[in-house]
């Protein structure tokens, strides 16, 4: 249990994803991420206690929870030392299909989603050469005797080897064509297994942490027009949906790990004698940890506002840009105390403090980097002359 307790109306969920993660203790991990393997017992058990499935309506065998006890769920997960970048997609990717989707694909997909027959953890949009541009993205689907076919490419698209479905953004109409830049996109759910090795090539890209990311390659994929998600052209508007969720989860899981951090190294600091006196005695050790613990509270406030706003279908994309600015921050900030309390045992990967350094590191880049928020607040909030 964690020496820090921040008790709120979610104690009863929380209670039972500690209990759950119990059964992954830390060795766990450790060997997940040294191996460098995906977590499937653990997502099949976070299936199975219908964790997976919060934000499905009960209609569709779903928990009908909202985006703050998912957000709850991911924040735990962290907390309790595991890596919810594993499973974080499902959670976010759903909210493309359950606002815009037709009922039909609800009934199709959901119930089987829910249930852990499906996953729906990938989705594509960023692109090698336009990057966080998204209106501006070369991949097409153009419509054809009932079906699109769809060529071009995409980057950085993660757990693509671990969905049965991912949501693909594509241009349908030209760029030259349209009156308003985010117009002419589309949303499309791709059958992952039909899809690879029949007009999908996938290539894995290896990289920093056990973060299972690819390179996608699209020559002539067929897909069939009732996979096409709401209206055609409409697809960008969809796509916020998910990215306003996705930043307010990845804020929950930065604060989970955040938390984390304070609380290994407030324990390691009582511990640790040196000089015939704990270390965390010392202001200069004292400090950081405290300062790193109110960073974190207080990103702790915007996530719950982002969340709320989107749960009462609100506009919340200046709030949920901010609590992932402010968790990403707070927790990497964190990291860097709770490694430097740990000196070099801070390196040793049994203590773990290695590994969660470097899971929250990429917080700061993905899945929208530092600057892109900034230059969102300056703009949208402030008012300020757009600088691109």
């Amino acid at each position: 249990m964690s020496r820090i307790s921040t008790p709120d109306q979610y104690q009863e969920l929380r209670d039972a994803l500690r209990d759950l993660s119990k059964e992954y203790p830390d060795e766990y991990w450790r060997r997940i991420d040294h191996e460098r393997v995906y977590p499937e017992a653990f997502v099949d058990a976070l299936t199975k206690a219908g964790w997976m499935a919060a934000l499905i309506p009960q209609e569709y065998g779903g928990s009908g929870l909202g985006l703050t006890e998912a957000s709850v769920i991911m924040e735990e997960i962290n907390r309790n030392g595991g890596n919810s970048g594993f499973c974080h997609g499902q959670m976010y990717n759903m909210n493309t299909l359950l606002r815009n989707g037709s009922e039909a694909q609800k009934r199709k997909y959901l119930p089987k989603i829910a249930s852990g027959e499906l996953r729906l953890q990938s989705m594509a949009v960023t692109e090698p050469t336009t990057g966080t541009d998204t209106t501006k993205l070369k991949t097409n689907a153009v419509k054809k005797d009932g079906r699109y076919v769809v060529n071009g490419q995409k980057v950085w698209i993660s757990r693509v080897q671990h969905s049965d479905m991912m949501i693909l953004l594509a241009r349908t109409t030209p760029l030259s064509d349209v009156k308003k830049k985010s117009d002419g996109l589309s949303c499309f759910l791709v059958d992952l297994h039909q899809a690879i090795g029949n007009g999908l090539t996938v290539r894995p890209i290896p990289n920093m942490v056990n973060h299972e990311t690819n390179e996608l390659f699209f020559d002539n994929l067929e897909i069939p027009e009732e996979n096409l998600i709401g209206e055609e052209g409409r697809g960008f508007r969809y796509i916020l949906d998910g990215l306003n969720a996705e930043r307010a989860l990845i804020a929950a899981e930065c604060i989970g790990d955040g938390y984390w951090f304070v609380d290994r190294a407030s324990k390691y600091a009582s511990e640790r004698i040196v000089f015939d006196r704990p270390i965390g005695m010392n202001q200069g050790i004292q400090f950081p940890i405290a300062e790193s613990y109110i960073d974190v509270r207080a990103a702790d406030l915007m996530r719950y506002k982002a969340c709320e706003l989107f749960d009462n279908h609100q506009p919340c994309g200046a709030e949920a840009n901010m609590a992932k600015h402010l968790a990403a921050t707070a927790s990497w900030k964190a990291a860097n105390a709770c490694l430097q309390t740990h000196g070099g045992f801070g390196f040793a990967c049994e203590y773990d403090v290695e590994r969660k350094f470097r899971e929250t590191r990429l917080y700061q880049v993905a899945p929208i980097s530092t600057n892109l928020i900034l230059s969102y607040v300056a703009e949208h909030v402030l008012d300020l002359p757009r600088s691109f």
